[in-house]
């Protein structure tokens, strides 16, 4: 396993989180089956898996959206009651409201937490550019192209004002040219702010590509078998891929995730 931020240190820790729920006829269905992680402040982080893993399980509870049935999540070395409302979550869509434009999709967050729209626009306005979305402010989320949908939502995220962000697969249904833009724009952004960022993905370049540490999850019910520290430069470009490292990296990621599918296969088949 890679090296670890210490407990006392981490922005979050999620240690031995199980998730369990109810199934057909009594049954249940085990999710997660204790889950331990760390995440230091300013860290880019990443969670590899196979699909079914409890990846967006883990998700949810670290963003207060569900209470996990075992094992508890520490948010600057707390343990809060409710952590909603704690961490700015981005989840697979992007969630944009057709009848708003862009700039009032952005600042929706901003609304909802009280801020008034004033300035809450006023916040959003000085971001735009840097988003790439200067002089879209009018546009409806239909006139929009994917990536540009993923900025306003990644923006609205980023607006929220949270240290700690959770983005599950931001990217995953972007065409291959778009997502590789959208890798190296998100980099550059985190570069600046270095807010602490949790990702999920299934793609395991992007995950050597963005993070500093990557942890590998089970099949289900998800459980963590290892984490890989990244130890590549930075700041990064997409041609540091063909590099030998690089390719390396990704092999090591690979191997344990091609037999955790296959296990998970075997079980479903079996």
């Amino acid at each position: 396993m890679g090296a670890v931020p210490e407990a006392a240190s981490a922005k979050l820790v999620v240690e031995d989180v199980g998730k369990r729920f109810a199934g057909d006829a009594g049954g249940a269905v085990v999710a997660l089956a204790g889950a331990d992680l760390h995440v230091a402040p300013g860290e880019f982080v990443s969670i590899v898996g196979p699909s079914g893993c409890g990846k967006s399980t883990l998700f949810n509870i670290v963003a207060g959206l569900t209470r996990p049935t075992r094992g508890r999540v520490l948010l600057d070395g707390e343990q809060l009651d409710s952590l909603l409302g704690r961490v700015g979550y981005m989840p697979q869509k992007d969630l944009l409201m057709p009848w708003r434009s862009v700039l009032d999709n952005v600042t929706l967050g901003l609304e909802m937490s009280g801020v008034a729209r004033k300035q809450a626009r006023a916040q959003a306005q000085a971001e735009l550019g840097r988003f790439g979305l200067k002089g879209f402010e009018q546009r409806w989320p239909s006139n929009l192209s994917g990536g540009m949908r993923q900025r306003a939502a990644l923006l609205r995220t980023f607006l929220a004002g949270r240290e700690l962000m959770l983005l599950d697969e931001p990217f995953g249904a972007l065409d291959a040219l778009t997502r590789q833009t959208m890798q190296e724009w998100l980099l550059d952004v985190w570069q600046a702010d270095r807010k602490t960022i949790l990702f999920i993905t299934h793609d395991v370049e992007e995950a050597v590509y963005l993070s500093d540490r990557v942890y590998v999850m089970t099949g289900r019910p998800g459980s963590v078998q290892m984490c890989v520290e990244i130890d590549l430069p930075r700041p990064r470009r997409f041609e540091l891929h063909g590099s030998p490292a690089f390719v390396a990296l990704k092999q090591r990621l690979l191997t344990p995730l091609h037999e955790a599918s296959r296990s998970q296969l075997d079980a479903v088949v079996g």
